[in-house]
Order: C-alpha cells, then structure tokens, then sequence
C-alpha cells in the first residue's frame, strides 16, 4: 500500500528563493516538489507526497505555532500517514523548523515522522528523543547521504519493523538506554573492554559519557594600560528592529555591530532579540546588558588604551552547546584578528 506523505521544505529547497525571500509565508503545493522528487522516487512506490509545504526559514522561526497549526493542519485533510521535513543540513533556522514539525507530527498526529541534519544543528537537541533524525554532513553536498539515509530508516518506521542502533541506522544518538542481550556477562564485557584499553586497542564502550569542553583560560593580558578591549554578550542587545533577524531562541547566527562614536546605548535605538528574559528593563536601558556606557567610563580614564569599534552579539536562549562553540570561535577568529587583546562577555 502507498502511503500519503506530506513534506516540508523551506524557501531554497522549494524553489522559491534564497535568503531574500526568507520572510514568505507558508503556501501548500499539491504533490512533490524539488528534492522532495528524488525522496518519492527512492522510495520505489511505498509513499507518495501528496502535499508540499513551503515555508520562509525566517516566518517558520518567528511563528512557530502558527506554522505548526498548518503542518497538523494539512497533515489531518491530506489523511497522511508520514511525514517528511527537509532535509536541512548545517542550517539552524531551517534545521529547528523541521524539528520542531516533525515532532508535532509525531506526538500529536501520531505518525511516524523522519529528517536529517547535521549534529551542530540546533533542532538536534529540540527533537531528538522524541524522533529520529537521520545524520548529515553541513551542506547539501551530502545530499545523496542523507536522502538514503531518510528512505531505509523511514521504510522501517513505515513497516513498523525493528529500529536498530544509531550506529547501524545512521541516526543521531537519542539518549535513550534499551536492554538487550549478550552471550557475555557484564564483568566479562568490562575486562575485556578494560585490557583493550590497556593495551591501546580500538573498543566501543556501552555507555558513552556526555563530553564537556574543558577551555583553559586565555593567558592575562600583561599591559591592561595598551589593550583593546570588546564588549559582546549573548543577550540578544540589537539595534532597533533587529535587522539582522537574529532569532529569540535556537539562535542560527551572531552578528557584529558597529559602536564607533557612541558613549551609551541610547533608549529606543536598541532593543531585546532575546526570548529567555524579560526585556523590558534592557530595552529601558540597554546599557545594562551591554555596559557600553561603563566601558567608555573606563577608556576615558585610561583603564585601557581602546575599545574595540564593534560588538558581537548572538542570543543565548536554548541554542546548542555546538552551535554556541562554532559563535564563539568565529567571533574569537574576528577578534584576534583584528589587534583585540581582551573582550568582556555578558550574559542576562
């Protein structure tokens, strides 16, 4: 039997337009679309996208629920027994999008539901323990990756036949613990782990342990009295209208703004991007989450010699440990490579 798909894409993938058209709002195409294509095509005559929706990466990420509503919505009058979003790669905007609808169809619909991203991407983390999301590379380079991926997974979600480990399937871990069984008792399995260790042998362990970073601090700097210093912070202080667009939460970028001239952040020029907070006493004072009014305090009394003419500024709100470490890093490369010796980081 065919099965009734429904498939989200954004702007790019649905032909549309590129980051220009990133505020269109969602429109429904009968039957498949672009890539969505090549998935029904793989997938030799086991489902069939009735219904393509296409969405803006900015519009899905500033209405979420409304995008939401529409995808059950369509899902519902289509009588769709699966659902497909993306896939998105290293997108951030995209990738949470299709996350976030993949997860409404799966706990609300009550189909199965499957996409495909990279692991830096902050979907990953929204969505993870509640669906399967197939492992990609950054790009669209990996398109033939993961559509395989997308087609073998998602005919066993279909089937209803047996999912195996992330490592067979090609699925982002999920965090989740099964039993299984062994022929070898547990201390054997620990022994035998341990003398490969000890001998410097390849083994896998069965319970993979979170990695944290552990980051060195940066040397002091030696003459405060000749430094440049920056002032940044991840709380989302953006100049009135957030030009950029940088999202409430799930942040996909960082940008750098230009303070050269200005001794304080002046009310109603500047404004909160950031949804993890209440704005209002920021946007009364911006100052109090980016002290540039403190740090020009410091310049004119020669606590250092310049503050750097820009700041850097990204939004905090539930953003992925990996995607915050690649922001990071980039605003560091910046940074350093323009003569900064020190920079002061706010949070909210």
């Amino acid at each position: 039997m065919t099965i009734k798909t429904v498939h989200y894409i954004n702007q790019f993938f649905g032909q549309i337009g590129g980051e220009e058209k990133a505020d269109v709002p969602p429109s429904v195409v009968e039957g498949a679309v672009g890539v969505g294509l090549q998935i029904e095509e793989r997938f030799k005559g086991k489902i069939r996208i009735v219904k393509t929706i296409i969405c803006g990466d900015n519009y899905a990420a500033e209405n979420t629920e409304t995008v939401s509503s529409l995808v059950l919505k369509e899902l519902q009058e289509a009588g769709a027994g699966f659902f497909i979003a993306g896939p998105s790669f290293g997108a951030g905007r995209y990738g949470t999008a299709c996350a976030l609808f993949c997860r409404e169809a799966v706990k609300k619909a009550k189909i199965p539901a499957i996409c495909a991203m990279n692991p830096v991407s902050p979907g990953v983390d929204l969505a993870k323990r509640d669906l399967y999301i197939m492992e990609t590379a950054d790009s669209a380079r990996d398109m033939k990756n993961a559509l395989e991926k997308i087609v073998s997974l998602g005919t066993k979600l279909i089937d209803g036949s047996p999912i195996g480990l992330p490592s067979e399937e090609g699925y982002i871990p999920r965090g989740i613990r099964i039993n299984v069984r062994e022929e070898k008792r547990g201390s054997l399995r620990a022994v035998e782990m341990l003398l490969k260790k000890l001998r410097g042998e390849p083994f896998i362990t069965e319970l993979p342990m979170p990695f944290f970073d552990h980051v060195p601090p940066a040397p002091a700097i030696k003459n405060l009295k000749a430094a440049v210093i920056a002032i940044g912070t991840e709380g989302g202080i953006v100049p009135r209208g957030n030009p950029d667009r940088i999202e409430a939460h799930n942040a996909s970028k960082w940008k750098s703004y230009t303070i050269s001239g200005i001794d304080s952040l002046a009310k109603g020029e500047y404004e909160v991007a950031h949804g993890g907070y209440d704005p209002v006493h920021a946007n009364e004072d911006p100052n109090r989450v980016l002290p540039l009014d403190a740090a020009r305090a410091c310049q004119k009394e020669s606590e250092f010699a310049s503050l750097y003419d820009s700041y850097p500024v990204t939004v905090g709100n539930v953003t992925a440990v990996r995607s915050a470490e690649k922001y990071g890093r980039e605003m560091g490369e910046m940074l350093k490579r323009d003569g900064v010796s020190g920079i002061v980081l706010t949070s909210t």
